[in-house]
């Protein structure tokens, strides 16, 4: 394994998965519920894989295996037009919440559907909610056991969802054998603040959004990544109710002014999967 950084470009990074299926709202919707909704996934992927193709982006999709049965088009159509395929798991468990054989089972299960849908290699793992800690750090030996070469994983802030603050805040080989880049941050205050996108960036002026990468770019000698996901451009989505008012605001704040964001964003900074940004080589 070669690790090589490129300054020249960021990461730009999607994990996709629909409205219905993040744990803000796990709640009040279950798995159980999902087959009876009709998915927006795959119409939101199609639309951020045409302003990728517009603007010259090329991104890595972390991307759940429950997605990949049911839209295998866009599967292949990420592949098909150079991006990076990656695993978000199978039906976006935490990992915190497995034993180890059922996250075994969930992350073999997602990386075979992506592979055989896909055609090529997944060597890259995101857990849903950044949600491996000092509890489960045996996750990691189970990417070594299924062929995973690296994960982004970690958010190294506190956090009421997720967050590990003390761990580190760029790319490291784990001592399991994987590598792990977690989501930057910048310091303010002795403190690690997020500046890797989601809602920090729907919430924030793009103009303060911009300056935050700008100096974390001027100020550490690490490429940049950003994460979003689909139904984060997508204004007219359902409304979920019953789940508590904090994530309901977390989810909805500023949907609409998304997409108009991420064009900039595009337009700002270079971009590139995980896999070239970061030099890894697949061995």
């Amino acid at each position: 394994m070669e690790l090589a950084g490129d300054s020249r470009s960021n990461a730009m990074t999607v994990d996709v998965e629909d409205y219905f299926q993040v744990s803000a709202f796990e709640s009040v919707i279950t798995p159980q519920d999902w087959d009876a909704i009709s998915p927006r996934v795959g119409q939101n992927t199609h639309r951020i894989l045409d302003l990728f193709a517009e603007h010259g982006v090329k991104s890595t999709f972390f991307t759940l295996g429950w997605v990949a049965k049911r839209c295998p088009d866009i599967i292949k159509r990420i592949v098909e037009e150079g991006h990076e395929l990656a695993s978000h798991g199978l039906d976006h468990r935490r990992a915190t919440t497995m034993s180890k054989n059922d996250l075994r089972d969930d992350i073999s299960q997602s990386k075979d559907i992506l592979e055989d849908i896909g055609g090529t290699r997944v060597i890259g793992y995101r857990a849903p909610s950044f949600s491996i800690n000092s509890s489960n750090e045996w996750v990691y030996d189970v990417l070594k056991e299924l062929d995973f070469i690296y994960s982004s994983s970690t958010y190294p802030i506190a956090h009421d969802l997720y967050g590990v603050p003390d761990w580190p805040r760029f790319k490291y080989a784990r001592p399991e054998g994987i590598i792990e880049i977690p989501i930057p941050t910048i310091r303010k205050k002795d403190r690690n603040q997020g500046i890797g996108g989601g809602g920090y960036f729907r919430l924030y002026p793009y103009s303060l959004s911009k300056k935050r990468i700008d100096n974390y770019l001027a100020s550490e000698n690490e490429p940049y990544s950003f994460y979003f996901h689909p139904w984060e451009i997508d204004a007219s989505q359902p409304k979920v109710k019953g789940a508590p008012l904090k994530s309901r605001i977390r989810h909805y704040i500023n949907l609409s002014r998304m997409e108009g964001k991420l064009v900039r964003l595009l337009k700002d900074f270079k971009w590139d999967t995980m896999r070239d940004t970061y030099g890894i080589i697949q061995s």
